[in-house]
């Protein structure tokens, strides 16, 4: 089908805009010998793993079901980190991944020596004390109290006995200035540590397929770690494998006035695109510009009855009509991953446009899917 045909709400992914971010990432790993994974935390729609896979080394997860994901749909290297795990899970866990990184000492004298006995790599995670987000606490692995990663403080000899890997990750959706300054901090405060192990792990966060990333200054970043350490190097982006690859395709449903214009729409800040109000910030809408740049100004929201489901206030150069599709761009990240059924909203359809322009809906949902979730 075409675009106009698929129902709405519907997050409506490019196979030819990932393919292009894929090539970006393969080039990375080309050119340093480093090895990427997919964070599935930000992207987890497993109908274009085979495609993923067959450009990167494979996934990392943050949970047993991720973990059984990658596992079964994605093969390859299969990562998992988790700030604490369940006992019940672990051996199942251990199941589907063959790196396992654990957060703290406590978690390593827990699980270090049950990992290595099953014939898996352990890391740990450290915590480079190093923040470099600004006006992001909540993204903020490095914020005074933080619960991930082990500060340098906590390491010893009895601790990192039998652990392979390093695992840090400070960065969301930053460019190579913020890793290079974490690197910095890493060496300086690990350095004992870095020598002795097999492989170093730059977590996620790395916006590499954005316009303007330093993707050489990335990759100068990754040689020099390689050769000064003789371990090999891991990145887990989850962002940058679906960045500007998906838009969320919703209608108008009705227009009202309360000093000023109101679209509510078939999508919703809060079921839909919850990053709009837990990061929060402005998804940009195809077609639209700020309040006041063009003629009309709309507020556009969502048909819960929260009263803060507000996607926000966008101009446009004609009156909206009820029945129009919107397109909100930048929607293939953390929306299918997040996404919810409060009020009993139902989720979006998921199709997938393919290289040559065709359309086809991958899933859609219904009140099964509501219910079954209570």
């Amino acid at each position: 089908m075409r675009r106009e045909e698929l129902p709405t709400p519907c997050y409506l992914i490019s196979v030819k805009k990932i393919r292009e971010n894929l090539e970006i990432l393969n080039g990375v790993m080309d050119r340093t010998g480093c090895r990427i994974l997919l964070a599935q935390k930000a992207f987890s729609l497993y109908a274009l793993y085979p495609l993923i896979g067959s450009y990167l080394s494979g996934a990392t997860a943050s949970s047993l079901f991720e973990a059984r994901l990658g596992a079964e749909e994605m093969g390859g290297e299969n990562h998992i980190f988790s700030p604490a795990y369940r006992e019940e899970e672990f051996d199942e866990i251990l199941k589907y991944c063959d790196h396992i990184v654990l957060n703290s000492p406590g978690q390593a004298r827990r699980y270090k020596d049950r990992a290595r006995r099953a014939g898996r790599s352990v890391g740990i995670r450290i915590n480079p004390e190093c923040s470099t987000q600004e006006g992001h606490a909540i993204y903020d692995p490095c914020a005074p109290g933080s619960r991930l990663g082990t500060t340098a403080g906590q390491l010893s000899e009895e601790l990192m006995k039998g652990v392979e890997g390093i695992h840090f990750h400070t960065l969301c959706e930053q460019n190579a200035d913020a890793l290079e300054l974490t690197l910095r901090s890493v060496e300086e405060k690990f350095s004992p540590w870095l020598s002795g192990v097999k492989w170093i792990n730059f977590g996620g966060g790395h916006h590499i397929t954005r316009a303007d990333y330093d993707r050489e200054l990335l990759e100068r970043c990754i040689r020099r770690v390689r050769q000064r350490y003789g371990a090999e190097v891991y990145l887990e982006p989850g962002e940058a494998i679906a960045l500007n690859a998906g838009v969320l395709l919703t209608k108008v449903l009705e227009l009202g006035r309360n000093g000023l214009d109101i679209a509510i729409l078939d999508g919703s800040a809060a079921c839909h695109m919850p990053d709009v109000l837990e990061m929060p910030y402005r998804p940009p809408l195809r077609g639209a510009g700020k309040p006041g740049e063009k003629e009309y100004t709309f507020r556009l929201a969502g048909p819960t009855c929260l009263a803060g489901d507000v996607i926000g206030d966008y101009s446009f150069s004609h009156i909206l009509t009820p029945g129009e599709t919107l397109v909100f761009e930048d929607m293939a990240i953390y929306t299918m991953v997040k996404n919810n059924t409060f009020n009993g909203i139902g989720l979006p359809a998921i199709a997938l446009e393919e290289e040559d322009g065709d359309c086809r809906v991958w899933k859609q949902f219904g009140y099964e899917d509501f219910k079954k979730r209570l």
